[in-house]
């Protein structure tokens, strides 16, 4: 059970580890009441490197969130994203049963058989399932059907993208997770929660592409027709730019960091002639003043290398139709200035910036969090929020979810004793 309707979520990034507590209030809004925000150091690309680095970031992030909050907290939702994670679409098919009911007519045991069929693919042994999304249904021969429930026919097939992540990956995440003491509820791709947080309905119709630039990876989860189509990760992001920028300059990291964020920029017409920056000196040496146009001239082709490899995935895919939602840029790395502008001009779609967008469900986003470096964490709370009232762990949530459960057993069980005894 979730204790008292607290939602908890971690997102857990190469870059920094950010906890979200948030409280249902009366009205059955949730309201955010403590985030912390913690460096990382122990994930490199969405895979950890060094447990122990990892758990003291998570501990100090949850416990910013409570002394913000002045909750104390057991359990988590966790995203998880990374170059390990991978995605493909897959088809099942079974007949209706119709053992309840003579005119076959299609009930939850029909779709539930189907998406197992679906499920029925060969991934490698190192390899586990994350998500299995439906898509669309086909009952006999009529497709587009979003939900078949309480159809008549004869055959139900299922289309399904399933998002598969290393073993591995996510044992250690969960691992980190536990040893600083918290339980894992469950793992959210985190494009997936992203995705919750920036786009509108329209968009998600339309067909999108939504873009995370973190720090080690891009992770991109392209929407056709209304559901996810395509996940996949391209294996740079916002760290890689900060290298580049230290290489170059013969700077720290922490500098480069600093004068991408503060002077950064990606698309010439962004640019003032006169615009200088003042690159710090090493080893007591005086700093220097540059023109900002030297710093693009060092952003710019990494950032157009990973638009060019999100282009030539898009390209290899074959989408049921254009995308008319367009590209919607968020995570750290989409705050650079110019990256909005290059992501068009090489994608050949409008792109937009996504921040957090304002919902009924979710108080408490002040202005600091509605930016698209909160866009997974935010997300991650909305799309817990919605699991959690799936599955009846909620206050307020549909009570015959409550009594499903029992009476699922119950029949499991009936059906166990006819089999083994009569």
């Amino acid at each position: 059970m979730v204790k008292d309707d607290i939602i908890v979520v971690l997102d857990i990034g190469s870059t920094w580890v950010c906890a979200i507590i948030s409280e249902r209030n009366a009205d059955g809004v949730y309201v955010i009441t403590g985030v912390g925000v913690r460096p990382s150091t122990g994930l490199r690309k969405g895979v950890v490197v060094n447990i122990e680095a990892t758990l003291r970031a998570v501990c100090a992030a949850i416990e910013d969130a409570e002394m913000m909050s002045g909750l104390e907290v057991h359990e988590c939702w966790m995203g998880i994203g990374g170059n390990h994670i991978s995605g493909l679409n897959s088809r099942g098919v079974v007949g209706i049963s119709g053992k309840k009911r003579g005119n076959r007519e299609i009930g939850q045991e029909d779709i539930d058989r189907v998406i197992e069929a679906a499920k029925a693919v060969v991934i490698p042994m190192d390899r586990q399932i994350l998500e299995v999304i439906p898509q669309s249904y086909i009952v006999d021969d009529q497709k587009g059907i979003r939900n078949p429930m309480d159809m008549i026919g004869v055959r139900l097939e299922a289309e399904v993208h399933i998002i598969t992540c290393t073993v591995t990956g996510a044992q250690n995440l969960v691992k980190c997770v536990n040893r600083a003491g918290f339980r894992v509820n469950e793992l959210i791709l985190q494009t997936l929660a992203a995705g919750r947080a920036v786009l509108t309905q329209e968009e998600i119709d339309l067909g999108v592409v939504i873009i995370d630039i973190g720090g080690g990876t891009t992770d991109v989860l392209v929407y056709a027709d209304g559901t996810p189509y395509s996940t996949y990760t391209i294996p740079a992001g916002g760290a890689q730019v900060t290298g580049d920028i230290s290489i170059i300059k013969n700077i720290s990291l922490e500098n480069a960091e600093k004068i991408k964020v503060e002077a950064g920029c990606c698309w010439e017409a962004l640019l003032d002639e006169d615009e200088v920056v003042i690159v710090p000196g090493v080893g007591g040496r005086a700093p220097m003043s540059i023109p900002r146009s030297q710093i693009l001239t060092i952003i710019k082709p990494r950032m157009t290398e990973i638009f060019k490899m999100v282009k030539q995935q898009l390209d290899s895919l074959n989408l049921p139709r254009l995308l008319g939602g367009g590209v919607v840029l968020t995570g750290g790395g989409a705050q650079l200035t110019g990256a909005v502008e290059l992501a068009s001009d090489i994608i050949k779609l409008p792109a937009r910036l996504g921040c957090p967008i304002p919902t009924p469900e979710l108080s408490g986003l002040v202005e600091e969090y509605r930016t698209p470096s909160y866009a997974t964490a935010v997300g991650l709370v909305l799309e817990s929020v919605r699991r959690a009232n799936a599955a009846g762990l909620l206050r307020g949530s549909d009570p015959r979810q409550g009594d499903k459960k029992p009476a699922d057993l119950i029949d499991k069980l009936k059906s166990w004793l006819r089999e083994e005894f009569f």
